[in-house]
């Protein structure tokens, strides 16, 4: 058995390296699918390490929440993921909290972004703060909605529960209809929670496609590399939730060595996976209008409403 403190440490040190290698993924598919050559998958570290090594420039109009909102992104975002199995169904500190821990850590972090964005007084700011707030607003109940279809079957809200008794019974994943629905809105609010087409651009700094860019724009240095660095933790950690909670087969059930190595190599082939199919995403539809995004998120959420209904009725 390992200790507790080492697999904590494992999962941070696994989820932190993996992540630019997820966005690198995207880009490399992106580029091949638009017949370029397109840059190595290792570039996002060599474009993080870049960062860390560039000088800070700070506008004198902005407050300490400025500075701050890198770190508490940062911050908020791997402790999110530390709370969502990636290669054992029983993360040590899964005591901290379920589900709803892990949309509020993650709202928090947008939270303070959000404010960021404005408080450096630019117009490209508020307005790419206005639009992350509406799209926040409308992924968050969804996201919740379609994590309780699953958690409904393994009667817990907690993520470790419903990934080790998914692990375990195999049988209670074969409910088609609600299952599928959950994991169609929730692969909705991934894209548009981290920003990808056709919510968000993030390879774009036009005025009328930015949300996340725009809030971001006033930094640099390693404030920006935090920043990317949490971006891409992020989308790390959606893509983990949608292969472990919904198809949680491999992960190691046991603090054994072999079965953690094991969980360790099918979780990178199952959210390479889901980066390819992300990368085909992006290069076959355009971004959406604005006004648009909103039915898409309500699609989102009425799927997930009706995988919860659907529980119920199956149950009947």
């Amino acid at each position: 058995m390992i200790e507790p403190a080492v697999i904590v440490i494992g999962q941070a040190v696994a989820a932190l390296l993996v992540a630019p290698f997820i966005v690198g993924l995207i880009r490399k598919v992106k580029a091949r699918l638009q017949c370029r050559q397109g840059a190595g998958v290792l570039q996002p570290y060599c474009d993080l390490l870049k960062l860390f090594r560039k000088d800070v420039v700070v506008s004198t109009h902005t407050s300490w929440i400025f500075t701050a909102t890198p770190y508490i992104l940062f911050a908020s975002t791997l402790t999110a993921s530390l709370l969502v199995p990636i290669f054992l169904s029983k993360v040590p500190i899964n005591f901290a909290g379920d589900v709803i821990a892990v949309v509020y850590l993650l709202a928090l972090g947008t939270f303070f972004l959000i404010l960021a964005g404005l408080d450096a007084g630019s117009a490209f700011g508020g307005m790419g703060s206005s639009r992350e707030a509406i799209v926040a607003s409308l992924t968050e109940p969804a996201m919740i909605l379609s994590i309780f279809a699953v958690g409904l079957t393994a009667g817990s809200t907690n993520l470790s529960t419903i990934v080790h008794k998914t692990a375990l019974l195999q049988d209670i994943v074969t409910d088609p209809p609600p299952h599928l629905m959950a994991f169609v809105a929730l692969f909705l609010v991934t894209l548009a929670e981290t920003g990808r087409v056709p919510v968000d651009n993030p390879a774009t700094h036009l005025e009328l496609t930015m949300i996340h860019e725009a809030m971001v724009l006033e930094y640099s240095g390693r404030y920006l590399a935090l920043i990317e660095w949490a971006s891409a933790l992020k989308l790390l950690l959606f893509l983990t939730l949608l292969s472990n909670v919904f198809a949680p087969w491999g992960i190691a059930t046991e603090a054994e060595p072999a079965w953690m190595a094991l969980g360790v190599v099918i979780w990178l082939v199952k959210v390479s996976g889901l980066a390819l199919v992300i990368g085909v995403i992006e290069s076959m539809f355009a971004k959406l209008r604005l006004f648009r995004v909103t039915d898409l998120l309500g699609v989102a959420f009425i799927l997930s409403l009706l995988a919860v209904v659907f529980f119920y009725i199956l149950r009947v």
